[in-house]
């Protein structure tokens, strides 16, 4: 038996590759990489972030972030403060320099969007929103039950 090409799964899976190459399409406007706009996203997110924990939400190894933190800090789009609760540790904050960034991700996110929504209703577009944010909550609360609902 095998599992048709366009299971949910492999839908969602085809159309995350698709959108990220997209979004990497618009890069060429932007001095980032996908992977350091995806930190100043949740950064915008979650101020205050340690590095291990901005890790985990983005999916990634602590070490592999650290270059992305460096290059952002660099860019003066990022910095980081000492962790009140742990000397030992720092927060991460956003700078006043990464809101045009931010800005640019967006405008480039929204361009994607309407490109992945052509030809749907804006009912349709709605409720394929609606769908997916009830996935997400379906199994964030079967994977992660002691964790909040987070937006990627």
């Amino acid at each position: 038996m095998s599992i048709p090409a366009d299971s949910l799964g492999f839908l969602l899976a085809d159309i995350s590759r698709l959108m990220r190459r997209a979004y990497s399409q618009h890069l060429d406007t932007n001095q980032l990489t996908l992977a350091q706009s995806r930190v100043l996203v949740y950064l915008s997110r979650h101020q205050g972030l340690r590095q291990v924990e901005l890790a985990e939400l983005l999916e990634i190894q602590p070490i592999t972030l650290t270059r992305q933190l460096e290059t952002l800090t660099t860019l003066g789009l990022i910095e980081r403060q000492p962790d009140a609760r742990d000397k030992r540790a720092y927060q991460w904050y956003l700078t006043p320099a990464a809101t045009p960034q931010l800005a640019a991700i967006s405008d480039s996110a929204e361009r994607i969007k309407q490109q992945a929504l052509a030809g749907l209703s804006e009912q349709q577009a709605e409720q394929l929103t609606a769908s997916l944010r009830q996935v997400r909550d379906n199994l964030s609360s079967s994977c992660f039950p002691e964790a909040s609902h987070e937006q990627s």
